[in-house]
């Protein structure tokens, strides 16, 4: 599984001393602890850990622009490397070309209708805002 990759990964950044990626992956761990621990139920996959890691990115870009604009450059490399780190366990995504081509091969062109294709044929694999900003322009 995804996450036993991220445990050992953190294992070898301690064992490195590398700070910024040992950060990075404990909060992923954390948050998949708390999945685990939410009372939903049923087992955790590999796509809900893709998911937390597609979003702590996003949240780490942000945090790294906030940081470069208040010109904390120290901050702001550290965050970047946690980015990287976390970047190291996402699968590739889709190119706006490919998602194109595949909104193009849909029976059903609507926003709703696209959205929710990808949502169960693409899960992980697509940034669903790029998907968004490509339906509603095709």
């Amino acid at each position: 599984m995804l996450i036993d990759e991220i445990k050992k990964a953190n294992l070898m950044a301690m064992k490195e001393h590398n700070a910024d990626k040992r950060a990075a992956y404990s909060m992923v761990i954390s948050r998949y602890q708390g999945l685990l621990t939410s009372g939903k139920g049923g087992e955790v996959k590999d796509e809900d850990v893709i998911a937390i890691l597609m979003k702590f990115s996003k949240e780490l870009e942000e945090e790294a622009l906030g940081y470069k604009e208040a010109g904390r450059e120290d901050s702001y490399r550290s965050t970047l490397a946690q980015k990287e780190a976390v970047a190291l366990f996402l699968p590739k995504l889709l190119s706006e070309e490919e998602i194109k081509e595949i909104i193009a091969g849909l029976e059903d062109k609507s926003v709703p209708g696209v959205m929710k294709y990808f949502k169960v044929n693409y899960a992980g694999k697509a940034d669903m805002s790029l998907v968004s900003k490509i339906a509603r322009g095709a």
